[in-house]
């Protein structure tokens, strides 16, 4: 599906997502990813969702992010509660969702100024 933004000022959207891939800024990626406006990290992780480590949501937790979203690929699944205690201590919200939602999701609060960063999984 490809989404559209009035005005993206520079900063890093979802431009389009599928099976497997997502664009931001009209360049694919089919590799974990995180996102923030002005950031870009490919492979956050190796992990799949089964695999997920503390560690990988300790470098979630070190964004510059009030609102961290995680895409879990097609199925909406939630990590281990004991997977979320760096993001606890940090002080940051988590919310958990399929990766389209967590793109449209990322875009609207993105477009709204707030400091958001997404993880998704795509592998």
């Amino acid at each position: 599906m490809k989404l559209q933004l009035e005005k993206s000022d520079g900063l890093n959207t979802f431009t389009a997502y599928g099976d497997g891939y997502v664009s931001v800024n009209g360049i694919r990626h089919s590799c974990n990813l995180a996102v923030l406006p002005e950031r870009l990290i490919p492979d956050w992780t190796l992990a799949t969702f089964e695999t997920l480590s503390v560690g990988d949501f300790e470098l979630l937790a070190s964004l510059d992010a009030e609102i961290v979203l995680l895409g879990t690929g097609t199925l909406l699944r939630f990590p281990s509660p004991d997977l979320l205690r760096p993001l606890l201590r940090a002080q940051k919200g988590l919310e958990v969702m399929d990766l389209p939602a967590a793109c449209r999701t990322y875009n609207v609060l993105m477009g709204e100024g707030r400091k958001v960063a997404v993880g998704l999984l795509l592998v």
